[in-house]
């Protein structure tokens, strides 16, 4: 159905990938997974036709749709919701615009007569008199109400976005189906939809992610960037993870029975290459040698890199650490968060859910003092010393030319070191010249790199984190879960990670529109006590941006 045949992708002198060859079939579901940077959004351009190879071709059957889902979920802020959605088919929705321009005039000339009349024929061939129906009902099902779909898309919150961008690719039918970080700034509502959507996909889906959770749960092949080439392993994510180990240590252990073999070989062809008598028998073990090189494997270093994260508090931190009383925050008249408390203390690790636009990014800013509440109050204990991770990277990572090493250190202590700063970048996968980088060139994955730098650095003894997840390859995420379980403070955490919230979090606090929820347990206790009213309750929230 599609496939790359001897793929190359060069920036420069380094190749992202080198000679690719891969073939996906009818009814699979790839997850295509790498380190960042190592060319999987490229790589999906390319299948897409957006970026053509430094050589190889992409193969696509005729008659084949392909629907593409990009990682900029804000191309289309000035279009409508159900004109962002009928962009989804291009050559429909060139006709309708041609279309409407020709029927808007007062007259038309024969010319136009006649292009009318082929348009016309070509539009009811694809579907356009049922198109803006057949869009409403997607909207619909991805609760998207009917009396929106004429507003411009940057009156929508993130995930509700992404939702419509959803009903984009959809809408064109496609046979196979390309997306890129999909699960970014969806609630767990919205992606469990989407992973039921994919399993009765019966076309081909090819999908990256950094959803742990989501990537088991629809994969039934994983196609691994690594090594400047793509590998396919029959099952989920972990099953890759085992099979991908059980390879390298079978390699390894291959390679050194070859080492071994080499080294006897030699030994006995440096003593006899001299001797007349057995010189035939020295000559014949040197092409031995030669042959066992040959046939050795190069193992080439991997691209999968985890940081080193580690959280280590300078001062020790109270008992009391937040309370909340009484608080309140509303938007256009519109009540987020009403007359909330809550007390946290020392060592709470807290998970704040809910679904996308309903107030958990509001609330958590609240708690660290960066959002003023309307009513109430917030008190921090005299020992909080807080770190905040912003959802949008923006709001930490100014748009200047600083190089890294000098923006850490305008972010950093007073009286921190070059030295140290070189050592955090390094430890955050910045070598060498790397630290010279511009802040302006960074990808999303290193902006957060940079960001958890800082905190490092910073020595904060509470920790807040709003969807820290999004951007960060799996290496890097788990990387950050295990820093996070080993911390002795305070966290706060909002996200839509199910492994991240339920390897960290000793107590939930869902918001809902109905008022919010605050549960002292883990995550799993929590929906073992809510079971289906949790789910039940996760239909939809705010569609609005607040």
């Amino acid at each position: 159905m599609i496939s790359a045949t001897g793929i190359t992708v060069s920036f420069g002198k380094k190749p992202l990938f080198e000679n690719v060859s891969i073939k996906f079939k009818p009814g699979c579901r790839y997850g295509l997974i790498g380190a960042n940077g190592s060319g999987k959004s490229t790589f999906m351009k390319v299948l897409a036709g957006i970026i053509q190879p430094t050589s190889g071709v992409v193969a696509i059957d005729k008659d084949i749709r392909v629907g593409y889902l990009k990682q900029d979920h804000f191309e289309f802020e000035n279009e409508t919701v159900l004109g962002t959605v009928l962009r989804g088919n291009p050559e429909l929705w060139n006709l309708m615009q041609e279309r409407d321009a020709i029927y808007a005039k007062e007259e038309m000339t024969d010319e136009e007569g006649i292009r009318i009349s082929e348009i016309e024929d070509r539009f009811a061939d694809l579907g356009g008199y049922e198109a803006e129906s057949v869009a409403g009902e997607l909207l619909e099902g991805l609760a998207i109400p009917t009396n929106i779909h004429d507003r411009p898309m940057n009156f929508l919150t993130g995930g509700f976005k992404l939702r419509v961008l959803l009903a984009q690719v959809l809408f064109l039918k496609p046979d196979v189906l390309l997306l890129d970080e999909p699960t970014n700034h969806l609630d767990i509502k919205t992606i469990h939809w989407l992973e039921e959507l994919l399993l009765d996909y019966e076309g081909v889906v090819i999908v990256i992610s950094h959803d742990r959770h989501f990537i088991n749960s629809v994969s039934t092949h994983i196609a691994d960037l690594d090594y400047n080439t793509i590998r396919i392993f029959s099952g989920n994510y972990d099953d890759f993870m085992i099979a991908a180990e059980q390879t390298q240590q079978q390699l390894q252990n291959e390679n050194k029975r070859a080492k071994e073999k080499i080294s006897d070989l030699q030994e006995f062809v440096s003593r006899f290459s001299a001797n007349a008598s057995k010189s035939k028998q020295a000559t014949s073990r040197a092409k031995m040698i030669e042959k066992i090189k040959a046939e050795m494997v190069d193992v080439k270093p991997s691209s999968r890199v985890a940081p080193y994260i580690r959280f280590k508090p300078r001062r020790v931190l109270g008992k009391d650490v937040f309370e909340a009383v009484g608080i309140s925050k509303s938007y256009d008249n519109v009540s987020v968060i009403k007359d909330f408390s809550i007390a946290i203390s020392k060592g709470e690790k807290v998970g704040i859910v809910g679904t996308n636009g309903v107030g958990k990014t509001t609330l958590l800013k609240m708690l660290m003092k960066k959002l003023n509440p309307d009513s109430g109050e917030v008190k921090w204990g005299d020992s909080v010393e807080p770190s905040y991770f912003p959802q949008d990277q923006r709001d930490a990572i100014e748009p200047d030319a600083d190089t890294l090493i000098e923006w850490l250190l305008r972010n950093s202590p007073q009286g921190t070191e070059v030295q140290e700063i070189r050592a955090i970048l390094g430890r955050m996968l910045f070598s060498g010249d790397m630290a010279n980088k511009s802040t302006k060139v960074l990808s999303g994955g290193e902006k957060s790199r940079m960001i958890i730098g800082k905190m490092i650095l910073a020595g904060d003894n509470v920790i807040a984190l709003d969807e820290p997840t999004n951007h960060l390859d799996l290496e890097t995420i788990e990387a950050l879960n295990y820093a996070l379980s080993l911390f002795e403070g305070t966290i706060l955490l909002v996200s839509h990670d199910r492994e991240f919230i339920s390897s960290l979090c000793t107590r939930i606090v869902e918001v809902t529109p109905e008022g919010i929820n605050d549960f002292k347990g883990t995550y799993e206790e929590f929906l073992e006590r809510e079971g289906a009213d949790f789910y039940k309750r996760l239909t939809g929230g705010p569609v609005v941006s607040t």
